[in-house]
């Protein structure tokens, strides 16, 4: 585990090589599973805000689910989520020549909207949990990125690397060059 600002970070993002292959997988992360992507309270009001501007880009079901609630609390875990349509894709969903999207993201790269989708998403397959008093940053494994896992190990793309990004968006730049000189330090040992 590597500690930085208050967040136990997983060595799993370093050691392990992750990058997603759409064509395999077909979107899975987008469709299976049974609950929504986690949101962060901050998201809400951007979902409302975005809302009409998002739409076009969703599927008929995912309107009708939105229309009735744009995100949905989950008792269990105690966290916002995205709704499903009928416990199944999230509501969100799109589809491009059969591959699960998120219809944020292609809002937001037709230039629609300034949000890009829930840092949860983005993230993926990073998943964060929030204690007490720190966060803490993990690689979840789940059997339908068995294609991301293959890629990433062929092209030798750590999961941190391949969620630069996003990691950037959460947490800020000095916090991803943190873990950058960590795994420089790692590959010397």
């Amino acid at each position: 585990m590597i500690s930085i600002h208050n967040k136990i970070v997983s060595e799993d993002l370093l050691e392990e090589n992750f990058v997603c292959d759409l064509h395999a997988c077909k979107g899975a992360c987008c469709v299976e599973g049974d609950t929504g992507a986690p949101l962060d309270e901050s998201e809400l009001k951007i979902l409302d805000e975005i809302y009409q501007d998002v739409k076009p880009f969703l599927i008929p079901e995912g309107i009708a689910e939105l229309e009735k609630r744009k995100y949905m609390w989950e008792e269990e875990d105690q966290k916002w989520k995205t709704p499903l349509i009928q416990d199944g894709p999230c509501a969100y969903v799109n589809y491009d020549n059969g591959v699960a999207v998120c219809g944020i993201e292609k809002a937001y790269l037709a230039g629609k909207v300034d949000f890009r989708k829930p840092v949860s998403c983005h993230l993926y397959p990073v998943r964060i949990s929030q204690y007490k008093t720190f966060e803490a940053v993990n690689y979840e494994r789940w059997s339908i990125c068995k294609a991301a896992c293959k890629n990433g190990n062929k092209l030798k793309v750590p999961v941190f690397r391949f969620v630069k990004d996003a990691l950037i968006r959460k947490y800020g730049e000095e916090f991803y060059n943190v873990l950058e000189a960590y795994y420089a330090q790692m590959r010397k040992r």
